[in-house]
């Protein structure tokens, strides 16, 4: 038996209770034959109760200081994961991300991985012990600070760890019994996939889908390391996440043509109004956003007035960064040459995807119908070969996520999709 890297999500490990039934799911892979590596999340919503802390104590928290204190979550977890291991007679370690030699670059709050080197944990392993590692945090390499990866960042641990171990799997644990064609808190008959390929579900987090990170998957496709996306609250087999369909039974899985549709509330859109009509305008506006270290998403021009030679762009980016979006456009206001800026918070993104999309020229059109059809007015398109989204009202969404499941036949005619743990928060 080879090594295996399990990761546990904080709804896996959010009571003493919790963290008991996933020490006896470690032991039993141990007993398997397997070496077990854990990465393990802060307990249930430990982490959102650290940031309001934090808030209430600064409003602006200098990065250092924060990272510190939002790495203290995994570090109780992970300790707590030891001893119960160590309370079912197995011998455990439990390492920090540093200690784990999960190395970073500088960005305080949403560092990468520059480089993992994982000799303790090797060392662990070959005393015969369960290695136990906090996610969602690593060292900088150059002034040897406390680093945190961001949101959903204990996947990138688990991923980047199993890359540096060759290990044969990544076992993501959390709340529900997979990766489901959509929300099973949205869509109660959402599917559970068998198998998705590297490229659909990468459309899948990058559009919203929260079971995986989008930094996760494409770790896990650059290092070619399979993923089994599974519930810590039940037996049952997961999805898998690969480059090659896996084979269940004597039959392989096939890839469906949509694979599923996501959502995502978390951004906003901007409005650059009464931009001058000429080469280099959007490059200095997106050059602007860029500096400040902003994401963006989605972008659409309007045609050119031709009285008046201007036109509109609009742009989606998470609503954390509206604020420092707005302040740098308007310091470059004097060389953009724009007329006003508009900022709406209150939309949201649906998402169809689907690698048999580009062979099925009836998709879009049916996709479209759908919305229709529910009433939903769409404000912004963006298509890919295998993706399509559109920009809604936020009111609008889970009407529109219903409609487009239920249009592409993607309904289960078995149970209601079972939501284990977690708040949703």
């Amino acid at each position: 038996m080879g090594l295996v890297v399990q990761k546990y999500g904080g709804s896996s490990v959010a009571d003493a209770e919790g963290i008991k039934r996933v020490a006896k799911r470690i032991v039993e892979a141990k007993k398997n034959g397997h070496q077990v590596v854990v990465v393990v999340s802060a307990m249930g919503d430990t982490t959102d109760e650290l940031i309001d802390l934090a808030e209430q104590v600064s409003p602006m928290p200098a990065g250092r200081e924060f990272d510190m204190l939002l790495t203290a979550g995994e570090r109780i977890s992970m300790a707590l994961l030891a001893m119960a291991i160590k309370n079912l007679g197995h011998e455990a370690q439990s390492f920090t991300g540093s200690q784990a030699g999960v190395i970073t670059d500088s960005v305080h709050n949403k560092a990468r991985i520059i480089d993992v080197t994982p000799g303790r944990i090797r060392t662990a392993l070959d005393e015969g012990n369960i290695a136990i590692v906090a996610g969602f945090q690593g060292v900088s390499q150059d002034k040897k600070d406390i680093t945190t990866l961001g949101r959903g960042g204990s996947d990138t641990t688990a991923v980047a760890l199993a890359a540096a171990l060759d290990a044969e799997v990544c076992e993501i644990y959390t709340d529900v019994d997979g990766v489901f064609t959509a929300d099973p808190r949205v869509v109660k008959k959402a599917k559970k996939i068998d198998w998705i390929a590297f490229e659909d579900m990468l459309e899948l987090a990058a559009s919203g889908s929260k079971v995986l990170l989008h930094r996760c998957v494409e770790y896990a496709r650059r290092y070619n390391i399979p993923i089994h996306v599974r519930s810590s609250f039940s037996g049952l087999r997961g999805t898998w996440v690969s480059s090659e369909p896996i084979e269940q039974g004597d039959q392989k899985v096939e890839q469906a043509i949509i694979s599923g549709v996501a959502h995502d509330t978390s951004e906003a859109k901007i409005t650059v109004v009464g931009v001058p009509d000429k080469p280099g305008e959007a490059a200095t506006i997106f050059r602007a956003i860029s500096d400040a270290e902003i994401n963006i998403d989605m972008i659409v021009q309007n045609v050119s007035a031709a009285s008046t030679g201007l036109t509109d762009i609009s742009f989606t980016l998470p609503k954390t960064e509206g604020r420092k979006a707005i302040d740098a456009l308007e310091r470059n206001k004097g060389g953009i040459g724009f007329e006003s800026l508009r900022y709406d918070d209150q939309i949201g993104k649906i998402s169809l995807v689907g690698a048999g999309m580009k062979t099925n020229p009836g998709v879009t059109a049916s996709f479209f119908e759908a919305l229709s059809d529910a009433g939903v007015n769409i404000e912004l398109i963006s298509t890919s070969e295998i993706r399509i989204s559109v920009v809604t009202r936020a009111d609008d969404v889970t009407e529109a996520v219903r409609a487009v499941h239920s249009a592409f036949g993607l309904d289960s005619d078995s149970d209601e999709a079972v939501v284990y743990g977690g708040t949703g928060r």
